[in-house]
């Protein structure tokens, strides 16, 4: 299995339903943050705004994804500092999935959905990229995305019974290609960008493949095919992170993945996950989560929660 899909896998991806926002100029939705957000530009154009950054045009065929769940403002072209309406409150007051907005003048349609990640915890969210844009060329979606928008505005519409289901599964399509793009363009520092990189690649996907393995940086650098010391400079510049926090990091993310859906012993775990003994696992998780292995399941009833099931805004 490819990195992507090894990390996806443990993140679990999950996604809401999605809704079509038909909005005349001039309007100003304002997005909180709080949830992971996917725009789809069907028709029209309008301005986004991360922050108090500048605003990014947007025009019909672009996706627009925010892995970071990061606040901003979506507003006709020109509008990005007139009146704002919350795009949550514009939601809960309007039932089915088409929400209306805005005045009388040129007419935008997006759909808009979120995304939730099961381990809000793994060490891969902090190199997710704040915003992921990918343009279309001269009006038209590429073709990957052409095809998953198509379905997803259907369904959104003309849905019946399973719909969501449908939905959350081309959404995590969707999402994916978009991290997948993000990995082809070569984007900011972390796990994404390590990737794009061969010789970090090459690392990450043997340390996904068998964490269990006795990996050192020098083994790693071996499986790389950089000296130890390139090899190190090059995994802390790309991942920002040295190559054993990165592992010891998903090697404990697995530890309470297993601890918390397998009826493993403590034993069984650590040999799972390359420590040689109940003690090793139990020092190292400790050290990561602050509580033995045996607190941490015996309290899992307490502290266990969904995926959650917010209303999307989106």
């Amino acid at each position: 299995m490819d990195v992507l899909s090894s990390v996806l896998r443990e993140l679990r991806l999950e996604s809401a339903s999605y809704r079509r926002l038909e909005l005349r100029a001039p309007w100003r939705l304002r997005f909180d943050g709080g949830l992971r957000g996917v725009h789809v530009l069907v028709r029209g154009a309008c301005s986004i705004t991360l922050d108090e950054g500048p605003p990014r045009l947007l025009e019909a065929g672009d996706l627009v994804v925010l892995p970071r769940a990061g606040a901003h403002q979506m507003s006709s072209v020109g509008d990005e500092r007139g009146p704002a309406t919350s795009a949550l409150d514009l939601a809960r007051r309007t039932t089915g999935s088409e929400l209306q907005a805005g005045g009388g003048g040129a007419g935008t349609t997006v759909l808009c959905g979120a995304f939730f990640l099961g381990d809000e915890g793994h060490p891969a969210i902090a190199g997710l990229p704040r915003f992921i844009h990918v343009p279309a060329q001269g009006g038209q979606s590429p073709p990957w995305l052409a095809g998953l928008t198509g379905a997803l505005a259907a369904e959104t519409v003309d849905g019946g019974p399973g719909s969501d289901v449908v939905m959350a599964r081309l959404s995590d399509a969707l999402v994916t290609r978009a991290l997948r793009y993000h990995v082809e363009e070569g984007g900011d520092r972390g796990w994404l960008r390590g990737l794009h990189d061969p010789w970090v690649a090459r690392a990450l996907t043997a340390l996904h493949e068998d964490l269990a393995a006795p990996w050192t940086v020098a083994s790693l650098a071996v499986t790389s095919g950089l000296s130890r010391s390139a090899f190190a400079a090059r995994f802390a510049d790309t991942m920002g992170q040295s190559p054993m926090q990165y592992l010891t990091h998903c090697r404990m993310r697995r530890a309470m993945t297993l601890l918390r859906t397998e009826r493993m012993t403590l034993a069984s775990v650590a040999a799972r996950i390359g420590y040689g003994s109940e003690a090793a696992l139990s020092a190292a998780f400790v050290r990561y989560t602050g509580v033995p292995p045996g607190t941490y399941r015996r309290s899992l009833p307490a502290i266990e929660t969904d995926v959650p099931q917010a209303q999307s805004s989106h």
